[in-house]
């Protein structure tokens, strides 16, 4: 969770901000505590990330999840995120993928990247509720728009074999382009076997629309696709 890009509300958590990139743990510990325990929600946030990493205290997912709650009640976005995926997976609470649904839900509407992602991948599974394909392709696709590499992937894959879209070799191509240019290994697979169909024609328009989507790194989401 890049906490670090969040609005710092006050002087004070911005000095546990800094102390927290200084890898002064202890330190960071000490501002954040007391400004979550006074109801900060962005501190609350900082206090669920130091439990989930064990940096200053010992490492507890249950701890984790219950600070990022506290800050998501407050509307906390990327706070939303983590408390649906950890629901979603079970990760420090019982598992509950209809209610990290639900969640991740409110998180992609605030538009939180990782939300969508998580959010797709349910969707696309239909694991704990039901498949929705085309709904996944459209929140891979505002995720794969922002820069988040596993999206472009993941919307790759679903033009490449028809999915919730209509199939569309020269989507397929441009989307799997982007992703495999980053590593995403999965991506320079269905690459190659999408290239196998593909005219020079298809491959220029393919490679040209890769080339206007270009943009900054996105945020790597936990749900595994």
């Amino acid at each position: 969770m890049s906490l670090a890009a969040q609005t710092l509300a006050t002087p004070a958590l911005a000095e546990g901000v800094a102390a927290f990139q200084a890898h002064a743990y202890d330190r960071a510990l000490a501002v954040f505590e007391p400004l979550a325990e006074a109801g900060d929600p962005e501190a609350q946030a900082w206090l669920g990330a130091l439990y989930a990493g064990g940096t200053g205290v010992p490492a507890s997912l249950t701890e984790a999840f219950g600070w990022y709650r506290r800050a998501a009640e407050q509307g906390h976005g990327p706070a939303a995120t983590n408390v649906g995926a950890m629901l979603a997976m079970g990760q420090g609470v019982a598992q509950d993928r209809a209610e990290g649904a639900r969640w991740l839900e409110r998180a992609a509407e605030s538009g939180d990247v990782m939300a969508a992602y998580n959010l797709a991948t349910l969707l696309a599974k239909g694991d704990g509720l039901p498949a929705d394909p085309v709904r996944a392709a459209t929140l891979y696709r505002s995720a794969a728009e922002a820069g988040h590499y596993p999206s472009q992937a993941r919307l790759g894959h679903l033009y490449a074999q028809g999915i919730g879209v209509e199939r569309d070799r020269i989507e397929a191509f441009a989307w799997l382009s982007l992703a495999a240019g980053h590593g995403v290994g999965t991506a320079l697979n269905a690459l190659e076997e999408i290239i196998k169909e593909m005219s020079a024609e298809e491959k220029r328009e393919g490679a040209a629309r890769a080339q206007a989507r270009r943009t900054e790194p996105g945020r790597i989401a936990p749900i595994p696709a």
